[in-house]
């Protein structure tokens, strides 16, 4: 706007000197008066265009910023009482097991398609309770016709045992087969038993003969000595023998001892299935006899028809002293 006002006055001002110098002195004074007429006039115009070109469109006011207000410090409100929860602590934890004993021996004969049932007894030695969302998972090797993984039968407190019961069949085809399992936390942590987490496992054998060659798998001894403790003049000591088989024998047995005496056993000891028998022979012993090594050994024979024949098994070694 006052660029244009500027520019009206200058061209009035030329005009005047024009005609000043046209005129005369004279006619300048008169001259000069209207000129400064036309530039008023002129220039009253020009602001009136541009008032009425300013109050047409309003200009934006200038926004003032309003000033930053702190508020004020918030009372902390109670804290929240959160539900009680169960806490599920990792497989490290909760994931620790014994297996107590078991079912089915290794290397038992099956036909092919039998069904059979495999029980372990297993000892919760961690601090938590298992409850039935801890589960029971195929690891390793054949499943054997079962699941992939089975929940817990029941609620397992520290120190109880429980009973896990398979139902598995034996394959189409003749060979021996492996099937291992373990356990699982909730949080999905693996574990098996003992000290290195071993998974627990069935291991079956698949015979189509009609009489498969079923026989003793393993004798395993234990020693017992009766006082446990201390010199008594006389000291028991009593060898158990647990023989596992893999399918139903008849068989019979003696024991040797190092000294040369043999105890013979007449009976014939029979077994419907696979399965184990503990057999025991006791060994008395005098106090004079102490520091010295002796042993036990478990013959065991299986009829040809005519006769048994016997094959003696490793013998278990003791030794007799005064406190132990």
């Amino acid at each position: 706007m006052f660029k244009s006002i500027k520019y009206t006055l200058l061209v009035s001002l030329v005009i005047s000197s024009l005609l000043i110098t046209a005129c005369g002195a004279e006619n300048a004074a008169e001259a000069t008066l209207q000129a400064l007429g036309s530039t008023q006039t002129a220039v009253a115009e020009t602001v009136a265009a541009q008032s009425v070109s300013s109050t047409s469109t309003p200009a934006a006011p200038i926004a003032t910023q309003t000033p930053l207000l702190f508020s004020p410090t918030l009372t902390p409100l109670a804290p929240a009482v959160l539900p009680t929860r169960t806490f599920n602590p990792s497989a490290s934890e909760c994931g620790q097991a014994s297996l107590i004993s078991e079912t089915v021996p290794d290397g038992t004969i099956y036909a092919p398609g039998q069904q059979f049932t495999k029980t372990w007894e297993i000892k919760n030695t961690s601090n938590c309770s298992w409850d039935t969302s801890y589960k029971i998972i195929f690891w390793d090797g054949d499943v054997l016709g079962g699941a992939y993984n089975y929940n817990l039968p029941q609620a397992v407190d520290p120190g109880q045992i429980v009973p896990i019961s398979l139902v598995l069949t034996a394959p189409a085809d003749d060979a021996t087969y492996t099937s291992k399992w373990m356990l699982q936390t909730p949080d999905g942590g693996e574990f098996g038993v003992g000290q290195y987490n071993a998974p627990f496992y069935a291991e079956i054998a698949v015979s189509s003969d009609s009489k498969p060659n079923y026989g003793i798998t393993s004798v395993e001894y234990n020693m017992v000595r009766d006082p446990a403790t201390g010199c008594p003049a006389n000291v028991t000591y009593t060898a158990y023998a647990t023989v596992t088989s893999n399918g139903p024998v008849e068989f019979k047995y003696y024991w040797t001892q190092s000294d040369g005496h043999t105890v013979k056993n007449p009976d014939i000891v029979k077994m419907n299935s696979a399965g184990s028998v503990v057999l025991s022979n006791s060994w008395q012993l005098h106090i004079a006899t102490n520091n010295v090594t002796r042993w036990m050994a478990l013959a065991i024979g299986f009829s040809n028809g005519e006769k048994y024949i016997y094959s003696d098994y490793p013998p278990v070694e003791f030794t007799k002293t005064c406190g132990s």
